[in-house]
């Protein structure tokens, strides 16, 4: 099983993990609101985990720009 790590804005790869089991409350995902995970986490039929997460570049240009949190997408 892996865990994959990707920008929610841009969709650049951000990491992943090679595992051969690990508990969401390992991952930190029980944290996150039913609502959240729905959004931010899927698995796929081989067990692979997807997280979307925010890269540097895109959190950078988030504190730079705040307003941007009000769009849908800011990427180009």
């Amino acid at each position: 099983m892996s865990v994959y790590y990707a920008c929610k804005h841009c969709n650049v790869h951000i990491g992943k993990l090679d595992v051969s089991s690990v508990a969401t409350t390992n991952l930190g995902l029980d944290q996150l609101t039913d609502q959240e995970r729905e959004e931010y986490v899927s698995y796929d039929d081989d067990g692979h985990v997807y997280v979307k997460s925010i890269c540097e570049d895109c959190y950078e240009m988030l504190n730079k720009n705040p307003d941007y949190h009000a769009l849908d997408t800011f990427i180009q």
